[in-house]
């Protein structure tokens, strides 16, 4: 439990991590809410609208977990598979890796001895860390815990937006239902962006803009769907 909690406090000071979630979030609002547009589209029932936000949010956040999962185990055993092979190449050829360790700091700018210097120190400090971080960049293997963790919080991001068209369905009456989830999917877009934007420091109006475009737009043309359908 306290190691969830150190990994917990770690991940929201990390602007990294804040900003796949508000990307998680973000999706959970769109594909919810797109969902019930379309079905508001078609004309559908008060309990109908309820069971698609309910089936859209579940659905949607065990299959973003569960991709995010997916994609995090890949890369932890593409990095294990990576770190047996530097492993064995260090054991049977250890100077030609110093050798080529110098001739990656060469190319990026040092001089023939001082790229053979730094190639010596680190390899003596960590060899295996050296050559990770020049030959492939990894500067940190993922843990075991790692893609649960991505998994989870992925969900976890995913049903928080779901949650905020799910509750307009369950609090707002049917006929006003389709307008009050576009005004709320605005003002969550506009939060999540300013969080993101915030956190990776960029522009929060374009941040903003680009949100409320995919927003705006899949909420227009899943309602326009229900609309041809019916």
């Amino acid at each position: 439990m306290a190691s969830l909690l150190t990994r917990f406090r770690t991940a929201v000071t990390d602007a990294a991590s804040l900003r796949s979630w508000t990307v998680d979030a973000n999706d959970g609002i769109i594909a919810t809410a797109g969902v019930l547009e379309g079905f508001a589209g078609a004309g559908a029932s008060d309990s109908t609208l309820l069971t698609a936000a309910i089936v859209a949010t579940v659905a949607g956040g065990l299959g973003l977990g569960g991709a995010k999962w997916s994609e995090a185990a890949a890369e932890r055993e593409a990095q294990l598979r990576v770190i047996r092979e530097e492993e064995a190449q260090l054991e049977l050829s250890p100077d030609e890796e110093v050798a080529e360790l110098a001739g990656y700091y060469e190319a990026k700018g040092l001089t023939a001895d001082l790229a053979l210097q730094v190639a010596e120190q680190l390899t003596a400090a960590d060899a295996l860390a050296a050559q990770l971080e020049a030959e492939h960049g990894i500067r940190e293997v993922l843990s075991r815990a790692a893609p649960v963790w991505a998994g989870v919080t992925a969900s976890a991001a995913f049903v928080l937006g779901a949650f905020v068209p799910l509750l307009i369905t369950i609090l707002v009456p049917g006929a006003l239902e389709a307008w009050a989830v576009l005004v709320a999917v605005i003002a969550s877009l506009v939060l999540t962006s300013i969080v993101s934007a915030r956190s990776g420091k960029t522009g929060v109006g374009r941040t903003m803009a680009r949100s409320l475009t995919v927003g705006v737009g899949t909420l227009g043309a899943s309602y326009l769907a229900g609309l041809l359908i019916f």
